[in-house]
């Protein structure tokens, strides 16, 4: 009895099982069928977006854009001091209460004079005389290490007042002799007398190496350009010819050498009219025909001395002609100096 009983349950199992799992299987692959269609578009969609996609954005292509580029060269820094650069100035020195009042002034500095260790030149003189240099040391490191040791007289300048006129007067006649010649850092200048240089360190800084030539004939002058002012002033690279003569002999400085600017500041004064004249004669050629420029400053009496039509027809004879004086005011100190310019006409 149980044998039957037990198949007719298992036979009902199945019965009930199989259906079940038709239904189950059914529902999955309506499932499916209904959950494909988002994961995987139709080939259909899929065209239909490519094609939306074409529509918008056209195909990429490679586009050469050509930059041009433009070379700003820096405009050469100015001579001349302006009215701007004063006004600047003066505003800084009011704004920092640095404005001495004329009246009383010389008493005002000596009350501000301090410092360190504040002394004369004489005193600094003393010094260095004494300690054979700013610093000194005893036995063994005695020894001078200095690569260009220099003279006392030199290392406290006293040569900056060898000249009757203060040092900074030097800018002065650079600046009316750079802008009156209209002169550039590639031309070639020419001083007669340029003493210790000061005149001469402002050209030097702005022509280009080699430019300036001097003749001088003073020796301490020439030591203290030499030794002291060229390399103070950080100048040698600019390597200035500096020839010591005193007869107007100019043959050093090359026979093919042409000068765009001559000038003798306060020299022709002290020698005689006969040398003066040797010496244009020699420099009349090496002068850059209707370009270059003589200046003389002071006065031109070895010309004047002469009589006018004679010191025309002489100066005629040489190739050249006067062009006219001139009058500059200095920057720094009540002083003015007259310029008499002469010029070699157009061959």
């Amino acid at each position: 009895m149980a044998l039957p009983s037990s198949a007719s349950s298992s036979a009902r199992l199945r019965l009930l099982t199989v259906p079940a799992l038709l239904l189950l299987l059914s529902s999955a692959a309506l499932l499916v069928f209904l959950v494909l269609p988002s994961l995987s578009p139709s080939s259909a969609s899929s065209s239909a977006v490519s094609s939306h996609l074409c529509a918008c954005s056209p195909p990429a292509t490679h586009t050469t854009t050509t930059v041009t580029t433009t070379t700003v060269t820096a405009s050469p820094a100015p001579v001349t001091t302006s009215p701007a650069d004063v006004a600047w100035l003066k505003a800084q020195l009011a704004s920092n209460s640095l404005l001495l009042a004329a009246a009383g002034a010389h008493d005002a500095w000596h009350r501000l004079r301090k410092g360190i260790n504040p002394r004369t030149r004489e005193q600094q003189l003393f010094d260095i005389n004494r300690h054979h240099g700013i610093s000194h040391y005893p036995d063994e490191e005695a020894t001078n290490h200095t690569a260009l040791p220099c003279p006392g007289e030199l290392l406290v300048e006293e040569h900056h007042s060898n000249y009757g006129e203060p040092w900074a007067g030097g800018r002065d006649v650079f600046e009316f002799l750079a802008n009156a010649s209209a002169l550039t850092p590639t031309e070639q200048v020419l001083e007669i007398g340029c003493g210790t240089l000061r005149v001469g360190l402002h050209f030097i800084r702005y022509l280009e190496a080699g430019r300036f030539h001097c003749l001088e004939r003073d020796e301490l002058s020439l030591m203290a350009a030499l030794w002291y002012e060229l390399p103070a002033q950080g100048l040698l690279y600019k390597r200035p010819m500096i020839v010591r003569e005193e007869d107007m002999d100019f043959s050093k400085f090359g026979d093919t050498v042409m000068y765009d600017l001559i000038y003798a500041s306060a020299v022709f004064l002290h020698i005689p009219d006969k040398l003066v004249w040797t010496g244009l004669e020699r420099l009349a050629g090496k002068l850059r025909p209707q370009r270059g420029r003589i200046f003389v400053s002071h006065n031109i009496k070895f010309c004047s001395r002469l009589g006018g039509d004679e010191c025309t027809r002489r100066l005629a004879k040489l190739g050249l002609e006067y062009v006219g004086k001139h009058t500059h005011d200095s920057l720094l100190f009540n002083h003015y100096e007259i310029w008499f310019e002469f010029r070699r006409p157009k061959v």
